[in-house]
């Protein structure tokens, strides 16, 4: 069993995947929001304001490739740079309200193509999954020590 979960999770991780799936979730949201900016924009909505450093380590990017992408997204109007409370030398990217306005529209993209994809799984069994991922999720491999 084990090795039939590693080949699933193996095939949704793979960079094309995630690929298409952050070109479908992006569509039509503005030049600057793409599959390039997503994983920038998730992250902040997921883990919220965060220096570039701190974002990368998160989502898995270097600290440059972050800033690049996220003064794209602060030309769009989707995030601002602010002082760190904590350290006034410091910097920290966070959503703006048009920002957080793109994440929830991607999310309720996301959420509406599971749906879909789960729709003709027989009565329960999607239920069943969705309770199963959730606590392999919190008590798999993956959690942090």
């Amino acid at each position: 069993m084990g090795d039939t979960v590693a080949d699933a999770l193996a095939a949704l991780l793979r960079r094309p995947a995630r690929t298409a799936l952050y070109r479908r979730l992006t569509a039509g949201l503005g030049e600057a929001v793409d599959e390039v900016t997503y994983p920038v924009l998730s992250g902040l909505a997921r883990f919220g304001p965060r220096s570039a450093a701190d974002l990368a380590a998160e989502i898995g990017l270097d600290r440059s490739g972050v800033s690049r992408r996220a003064t794209r997204l602060e030309d769009a109007g989707l995030l601002r740079r602010e002082a760190d409370p904590r350290d006034q030398r410091a910097t920290l990217l966070a959503l703006t309200p048009a920002g957080r306005e793109a994440v929830e529209v991607m999310r309720r993209r996301l959420a509406g193509g599971i749906e879909e994809a789960l729709a003709s799984w027989p009565p329960g069994e999607a239920e069943v999954f969705a309770r199963g991922l959730a606590r392999f999720a919190e008590q798999g491999p993956f959690t942090a020590p």
